[in-house]
């Protein structure tokens, strides 16, 4: 079971697959569960009533698409079209909603760099965990699928400060988002988050602490971004 500060206690996916290949759910993973959980019957009333997109970045194991799968988030209309740029995370996440039952579900994933396959402004719910350990630089995009441990580095290390890939995507989220859409995502605190809202808030953003949590020696957190009241206002 998965444990967050609801009285309701939704279960957490089961997933079976290749760590070798993808990016194992942990303590960040589990975090970004519990917000979206936290913030689960605010985001039903904001769309229960149109058509929505979902699309997490850096799909992984698939574990955060197949939870908001299995609990309708953000509404029982929603269409999943997870990203990764990591061939073997496309199949990983199609088996994993399978394993949990949600085969009905519409659920496209796409081969792509953060959100450059989709279309500007049609994304609705954004959920990104990226890789946010400080590295001396990003890792290359491997030339074969076979590169294994080259695919698990590029959803690990973020270059300086852990936020090359996550500022890229900030710097875009006005081209990703549509206009009542929202981004969930997540730092540690090397990533200074405290400053990343600072300077969202400055470019015309609202941003608000959704969960944070001591994991280890690192203290996660995600925060969510949408512009004027368009967001989830419960915290």
């Amino acid at each position: 079971e998965h444990l967050s500060n609801n009285c309701k206690m939704l279960p957490t996916p089961y997933v079976k697959c290749d760590y070798e290949k993808v990016y194992e759910p942990s303590e960040d993973s589990f975090l970004l569960l519990d917000a979206l959980e936290k913030d689960r019957v605010e985001l039903r009333e904001k769309f229960m009533d149109q058509l929505s997109l979902v699309c997490e970045i850096g799909c992984g194991s698939g574990i955060v698409t197949t939870f908001m799968m299995q609990n309708d988030i953000p509404s029982h209309n929603a269409l999943y079209l997870p990203t990764d740029i990591n061939p073997w995370a496309l199949e990983t996440v199609v088996d994993t909603a399978k394993r949990n039952e949600c085969s009905k579900k519409y659920l496209n994933p796409v081969q792509s760099d953060l959100t450059s396959a989709l279309r500007p402004n049609v994304v609705d719910l954004l959920v990104f965990n990226p890789p946010y350990v400080p590295a001396e630089d990003v890792p290359e995009i491997p030339e074969s699928k076979e590169s294994i441990d080259q695919w698990l580095d590029l959803a690990l290390l973020g270059g300086h400060d852990g936020m090359i890939v996550t500022q890229r995507l900030l710097d875009g989220l006005h081209k990703v988002l549509a206009p009542s859409g929202v981004a969930y995502i997540l730092f540690c605190a090397r990533n200074k988050p405290e400053k990343v809202v600072e300077m969202m808030k400055r470019n015309g953003w609202q941003a608000s602490l959704v969960e944070h949590r001591k994991a280890g020696w690192e203290v996660l957190s995600v925060y969510k971004f949408y512009k004027g009241k368009s967001g989830v206002t419960n915290t």
